[in-house]
């Protein structure tokens, strides 16, 4: 899987999920406010990403992915080969 891959279908995933249209995606932008994630929405991203991709995301590693694009490069780093 590409990083384009990656980046198309997590903007799905994110765009059907918190009914935000893609547009609204910028790398660079916070997941938090972009999706206007609380907690509980929080842990609804993260149980996606983790069913979606077959990964784990630790608590210790969240602090880590703040923008579209940190997402999309723990994606990258952690699919499985």
């Amino acid at each position: 899987m590409t990083r384009n891959d990656i980046i198309e279908q997590v903007n799905g995933l994110l765009s059907e999920e918190f009914e935000i249209e893609q547009s609204e995606f910028a790398p660079e932008a916070s997941l938090k406010e972009t999706l206007q994630l609380d907690s509980i929405n929080l842990v609804d991203l993260i149980a996606l990403v983790q069913m979606t991709y077959q990964i784990t995301i630790p608590v210790e590693d969240l602090h880590k992915i703040q923008t579209f694009n940190d997402l999309y490069d723990y994606i990258e780093q952690h699919l499985p080969a």
